[in-house]
């Protein structure tokens, strides 16, 4: 397996790169704010900013790697990514920093699809599933590192922000010095609402909460945690637990819904992003640092295990064809809620407090809970035959997954050949 994986090496290794620097930053940015003094209405604002601009790159970043070739694109929008966190050094300004996150969701956005086209270019049928497998593990292990980096310096200096230049810099070299070719220019695939809705409404309402329920977790979790009384460290072991937890619960529970009516799986692992995310709102000043963190693991383990179990949801109702459909839509529909819900939540924490982070991540979920329900009155489950198989997504600021990478596309290719 070694020998088939030796292709890969430089876009994981680009991956790991990119992935340790963008971890950190979505971490270092909110708690770098709230010690410059920034509003709670301006550090939402900044995290609905990067998932804008990632919305923005998935729409509009195709058009300019087709133009220009995958290898330039990769060197304009790591350059651009790389800048912008030296540029927040120079900018201490909130309107700045709202602009300078769209730009970086834009870069990261095509960064992704840049190594994740190149990914499934060289992949194969019959070892697509093994380099997807690969690719969530480098994911995960580098945001996990990501959180952890957050130790290496004071964040109310320039040296972490320098950290994530550098990283993003690196990004570019492995994917510059491969001597693969170049991948066939990146197709769009035009989202219809409608005909995504028709296809699975729980799938489409389902990316909507997980953006709602995720978004504020990771542009306003940091603050949380440093509001509760958690130091630097404990704010890096506060993400890293959360991620862990998802990593963790992501595929035994995506292992149930093939066997059983996905549905009720939802509904489960709805009800803990519920309970969890209460306890978590209603957890500073009434339990210590041990519980804070059994909270992040458990919120972590439900809360990042949505986007897998909407997104098989939806390819379950779906034709082989509508699969890169189905995928670009959901992203999108993701990405709206993600940015959504720091919005909300900014404007609630004045009014009720820090536990605002996770109060609205309760409400949504307890009642898409209903919603579920009503759909499973309304329409019989699929047939543990015709299911598609789970498949765990990468675990990250977007959460998004590589539409063609994923296995389930080869039922799109055999379609199309």
């Amino acid at each position: 397996m070694t020998r088939s994986l030796a292709p890969f090496f430089s876009l994981f290794l680009s991956t790991a790169i990119l992935l340790l620097g963008d971890g950190l930053f979505g971490t270092l940015l909110p708690i770098r704010g709230s010690l410059n003094g920034f509003s709670a209405t301006s550090l939402g604002l900044m995290g609905s900013a990067y998932f804008a601009g990632y919305m923005l790159g998935a729409l509009f970043g195709p058009a300019g790697i087709m133009r220009v070739g995958h290898i330039r694109s990769f060197a304009v929008f790591a350059s651009i990514a790389s800048a912008a966190p030296l540029a927040h050094m120079l900018f201490s300004d909130p309107v700045a920093w709202v602009v300078l996150r769209v730009a970086t969701g834009f870069c990261i956005a095509g960064l992704y699809m840049i190594i994740e086209s190149w990914l499934n270019e060289q992949a194969t049928n019959s070892n697509r599933g093994t380099v997807f497998a690969v690719y969530r593990v480098v994911s995960l292990a580098a945001l996990t590192l990501g959180q952890l980096a957050l130790n290496l310096f004071d964040p109310g200096g320039f040296e972490l922000f320098a950290v994530v230049a550098i990283l993003t810099s690196f990004a570019l070299v492995p994917v510059s010095l491969t001597t693969a070719v170049q991948p066939a220019p990146l197709e769009t695939a035009r989202v219809k609402l409608s005909e995504l809705w028709s296809i699975s409404p729980v799938g489409v309402m389902g990316c909507f909460i997980v953006g709602l329920v995720n978004g504020p977790f990771w542009a306003l979790g940091p603050v949380y945690a440093r509001e509760v009384g958690l130091d630097i460290q404990g704010v890096s072991f506060f993400m890293t637990l959360a991620i862990l937890g998802g990593a963790l619960l992501q595929v035994p529970v995506g292992r149930l819904s093939d066997r059983i009516d996905r549905r009720w799986v939802l509904i489960f692992v709805l009800a803990g992003v519920t309970l969890t995310a209460a306890y978590l709102s209603l957890a500073p000043g009434q339990v210590g640092t041990s519980g804070i963190y059994l909270g992040a693991f458990a919120f972590g383990a439900f809360a990042l295990s949505l986007y897998g179990l909407c997104v098989a949801q939806a390819n379950d109702h779906a034709a082989p064809h509508q699969f890169v459909l189905v995928a670009s839509g959901l992203t999108l529909v993701f990405a709206v809620g993600a940015m959504t819900g720091p919005l909300a939540i900014s404007g609630l924490i004045p009014l009720f407090g820090i536990g605002s982070v996770f109060a609205l991540s309760a409400a949504s979920s307890g009642l898409f809970i209903l919603f579920v329900l009503a759909r499973i009155l309304a329409r019989e489950a699929v047939p543990e035959d015709e299911k598609e198989d789970f498949v765990a997504v990468p675990i990250s600021q977007t959460t998004a997954a590589p539409l063609e990478l994923d296995p389930r596309a080869e039922g799109d290719e055999a379609t199309q050949s």
